[in-house]
């Protein structure tokens, strides 16, 4: 994984939640751009969703993919206008 693939996916407007998964099977949530700060070209300081000031401590060559889910469906009904 490059850190220019980190940034565009935090910087996206709009921005779109997405999980960062390491080589050993660790998943990190990602719900907002604020939870990951780029502390070096190599590291990057990801925040507990769980807002406990626990943090991890990622080195960007452990990253193997960037996982986006699905975007939520729009409303039945369509454009959103009222009938």
């Amino acid at each position: 994984m490059r850190i220019e693939e980190i940034r565009d996916a935090l910087r996206r407007q709009p921005f779109r939640p997405f999980s960062i998964r390491l080589a050993d099977g660790h998943l990190f949530t990602i719900p907002h751009p604020e939870f990951v700060a780029i502390t070096s070209p190599r590291t990057i300081h990801v925040a507990s969703p769980a807002l406990d000031g626990s943090y991890s401590i990622v080195d960007i060559p452990l990253v193997l993919s960037l996982d986006y889910s699905p975007a939520a469906a729009p409303p039945a009904g369509g454009n959103g206008a009222n009938p």
